[in-house]
């Protein structure tokens, strides 16, 4: 038996109370600032964002304090563990006997439900009227602090895997930059992406679906199915228009492209991937033209240069920068896909955890 189970069979055998949050905490709105009037500080100012509006020189939240956003993301509740000022949204903290933090992943359990309190027209708002009639589990204060101490590992180890995952890009980043910059004295020709290529065309699927047997690939990747490929080998592809105008992804397989995306058919003799990575680092985004709809031409790609060194040496960089790809973006291997398992389990314990049979009267 666990400690938390000792605890629960000991303190709690007949099950927990459940109380509104308006009982359990104080609920308070925050105070109306903009940076305009404020003063650059070092306190987190707490507004409608899932990240501080900016900072100022003052607070009005002492340590340990969850926030409620009132506008913007309205709803999103957070915890923060430092001094903050409260501005658009309101703060909630534990009555005595309750802790704060245990209360806050009450809140998080139920982020959806607050979420859907959300109203108002054109900027939907949350507030305090909207949630302090929540109920929520209260057991006794040791068994809330089992339950912190358990729900606070899986948050750290989380929050070690991200902090891993953020420096393991910026290697990922200078590693690219470092591999793909070549000096005068460096054994490359500079040639066109025409010169490499043996087309670049605009792919012309217009009928996309849910189901089919082959993918449609867009803009940012796959967004739909269809029952008929044009194409059967790995190509690269660039988005044509758009906000994402210049993104660059892989095709492969059996597959078809939307007209919005532009195709590149890489010559043999040139390692695809490498081309990829290239044209990646290269940012097209910044060659996109035009107000409401920014575009990419064929005629912009075909006259990009870039260093091509021999064959050989192409693969060797691919192969690195592959490891660094897989290790900090891939979703079914690396980090991304550990801190995506973690969060899993943090969310299938916290469930658990907190799901207290109801004690009878």
């Amino acid at each position: 038996m666990s400690k938390l189970d000792e605890l629960i069979a000991e303190l709690c055998p007949n099950g927990v109370e459940y109380k509104k949050l308006k009982d359990v905490t104080e609920m308070q709105r925050g105070t109306s600032l903009t940076k305009k009037n404020a003063t650059e500080g070092i306190y987190p100012v707490i507004s409608g964002g899932t990240e501080p509006a900016f900072y100022c020189d003052s607070y009005n939240r002492e340590n340990e304090t969850i926030t409620v956003a009132g506008s913007g993301n309205a709803g999103y509740v957070q915890y923060w563990n430092e001094p903050i000022f409260v501005c658009d949204a309101f703060s909630i903290k534990g009555k005595e006997g309750n802790l704060t933090k245990y209360i806050y992943y009450c809140l998080s359990n139920m982020q959806d439900k607050i979420f859907a309190t959300k109203t108002g027209g054109g900027i939907p708002h949350v507030y305090i009227s909207s949630i302090e009639n929540f109920v929520i589990p209260i057991p006794p204060l040791p068994v809330q602090q089992e339950i912190v101490r358990i729900l606070d590992n899986f948050t750290e180890l989380t929050a070690e895997l991200t902090a891993e995952l953020t420096a393991r890009r910026k290697q990922y980043e200078y590693y690219r930059d470092l591999l793909l910059t070549f000096d005068d004295d460096d054994a490359v020709e500079w040639k066109r992406i025409e010169e490499i290529t043996n087309s670049i065309s605009s792919g012309k699927n217009k009928d996309k679906r849910e189901d089919g047997l082959y993918p449609v690939y867009g803009s940012t990747g796959i967004i739909g199915k269809t029952d008929n490929f044009v194409y059967e080998k790995q190509q690269i592809l660039v988005a044509r228009v758009g906000a994402n105008a210049g993104y660059v992804h892989i095709a492969d397989g059996r597959y078809d492209v939307s007209d919005n995306t532009l195709i590149i058919d890489v010559k043999d003799g040139y390692a695809l991937r490498y081309v990829y990575y290239q044209l990646c680092n290269i940012n097209l985004n910044r060659l996109a033209k035009g107000g409401g709809q920014p575009l990419i031409t064929a005629s912009q790609l075909k006259d990009i240069q870039i260093p091509v060194p021999p064959l050989e040496e192409q693969e060797r960089i691919v192969a690195i920068l592959d490891r660094f790809d897989a290790l900090c973006n891939d979703l079914t291997s690396g980090l991304p896909a550990e801190i995506e398992a973690r969060n899993k389990q943090y969310e299938y314990y916290r469930d658990k955890l907190l799901a207290f049979r109801e004690a009878t009267a």
